[in-house]
């Protein structure tokens, strides 16, 4: 995210960066859980 903290450089706005967190936060009570995500969905770790 292109915010104070890294001097601007990052590569999305800030509304973009909160977009995953939003998505995982109103997920329903039977969504996924214990995975890692990001913009395109799951992480494999």
């Amino acid at each position: 995210m292109a915010t104070d903290l890294n001097g601007f450089s990052g590569t999305q706005t800030p509304e973009q960066g909160a977009a995953i967190a939003i998505r995982l936060a109103t997920l329903p009570d039977d969504g996924p859980t214990g995975q890692l995500f990001d913009d395109n969905g799951v992480v494999p770790w």
